[in-house]
């Protein structure tokens, strides 16, 4: 007697689906080169709304009293509550005090934050929230070792350096001594602006590009055009 047909897919067939999809899904990782932006430095409610409306995913307060572009808790609270939904608030902090921290984490509803002073990983870690940690990238320090000790980050910044500087500097660095492969995400910093961030990402392909001084016609003030410029240029 004959055997009847198999009634269910052939196991072959469905290996040839998934293969195909699987090959689909890398090509299009490799297509895929818009990175997620953020617009830091905000300190005005109307900056906060055209970054959103433009197509940041995330705006930064910056938390440091020797920064131009620093925010009061009050300045902060007013801004986030003007912000449309699902857009991120990073909280910048430099050598910062606990109390400071503290005060910040208790008013304003940060969804991230960002150290980018000498912070050891045990003061980055212990808040409860999860953090970035950013890195000034210097030609004699390889930037695979400085990030080495913060594996409770959830992803790595790297900006430019420059000595007696934090950030915002207005400056780029080598992006050949960023490493093929680091085991977080990526947020380039340091000198973007609408000029450059489509070389930039097509170059490096981070995860996310950080702008403050490149969008802005004086520290703290952001131009809006320039926003709109930058966020189309990076791929939206």
């Amino acid at each position: 007697m004959k055997a009847p047909s198999n009634p269910y897919p052939v196991v072959g067939s469905v290996s040839r689906v998934i293969s195909r999809h699987r090959a689909w899904e890398r090509e299009h990782r490799e297509m895929e080169v818009s990175p997620r932006i953020k617009i830091c430095g905000i300190t005005r409610v109307d900056d906060g709304l055209i970054a959103a409306d433009s197509g940041a995913d995330a705006i930064g307060l910056v938390f440091y009293r020797k920064s131009r572009r620093c925010v009061t808790v009050e300045q902060a609270v007013e801004i986030v509550r003007a912000l449309p939904p699902f857009v991120s608030v990073v909280g910048l902090f430099v050598d910062a005090s606990d109390e400071l921290i503290q005060s910040v984490l208790d008013a304003v509803p940060l969804s991230l934050l960002q150290f980018h002073g000498n912070e050891p990983e045990i003061q980055c870690a212990r808040w409860g929230v999860r953090y970035m940690k950013a890195f000034r990238v210097h030609p004699d320090i390889a930037v695979a070792d400085m990030v080495a000790p913060y594996t409770s980050a959830c992803g790595y910044l790297l900006d430019s350096y420059k000595p007696g500087e934090v950030g915002g500097t207005g400056e780029s660095f080598d992006w050949d001594l960023i490493p093929h492969e680091l085991n977080k995400p990526m947020v380039l910093a340091g000198g973007l602006s609408p000029d450059n961030i489509a070389q930039a990402v097509n170059r490096v392909r981070p995860y996310g590009v950080d702008v403050s001084s490149g969008v802005e016609s004086q520290p703290g003030i952001k131009d809006h055009d320039k926003i709109k410029a930058f966020i189309k240029a990076a791929g939206r």
